[in-house]
């Protein structure tokens, strides 16, 4: 009788479990936006001081239950000698979230290089993809209008995917909200192609 009432308790708390990848070049901000969305969607969690982030080496975990599933967040890291793991995540994921600092001009062509080398690989093929330009807190950033169009030159590349871009502010928590809610709606859609993964 436990095991029965074991398995339909398991069996209705459930949640189905989709894995995103947050990438971007190195401190664009991907540890401090993984931080507000766990911030924003779990309760009691404090969060990390922005202060005493630092660059990632490697790999940060991060997971939330959001609209009656879980999301767990890899945030690779973002140095050139980094970059060349990132697509040992690829095949396994179901959302890309890319991450792009929008108050580093100088930098901006080098991002642009990074997201047309990741998009074009066939395992990203179909997976919905959020770009964030981030930092928007602070003044004389480069807004969406701005960033939009020098991504939007891989729109072949992109295809039929579902692909968002849109401002965040990680460091104030502007636009977190937002950008999760469509990647839920988004990797739902996309689970016909690239369903969930199994739960043990």
């Amino acid at each position: 009788m436990y095991t029965l009432l074991s398995g339909l308790y398991r069996y209705y708390t459930q949640k189905d479990e989709y894995c995103i990848v947050i990438l971007g070049l190195d401190n664009a901000g991907k540890t401090t936006y993984l931080e507000a969305a766990k911030t924003k969607f779990t309760k009691n969690y404090k969060g990390m001081n922005p202060a005493k982030i630092t660059t990632t080496v490697g790999l940060n975990i991060g997971q939330i239950d959001v609209f009656g599933i879980r999301l767990n967040f890899w945030d690779l890291g973002g140095q050139t000698e980094l970059q060349s793991l990132w697509d040992k995540y690829y095949e396994e994921c179901h959302g890309v979230i890319y991450v792009i600092d929008s108050n580093d001009r100088e930098r901006m062509d080098e991002s642009k290089e990074i997201f047309d080398t990741m998009i074009q690989n066939e395992h990203l093929s179909g997976v919905p993809l959020l770009v964030l330009a981030n930092k928007q807190d602070l003044p004389d950033v480069m807004g969406v209008r701005e960033i939009k169009p020098v991504f939007q030159q891989a729109g072949d590349l992109i295809g039929r995917r579902d692909c968002l871009t849109m401002p965040v502010s990680a460091l104030t928590g502007e636009g977190v909200d937002e950008g999760i809610k469509w990647l839920v709606e988004a990797v739902k859609r996309n689970s016909i192609v690239r369903p969930p993964m199994e739960n043990d």
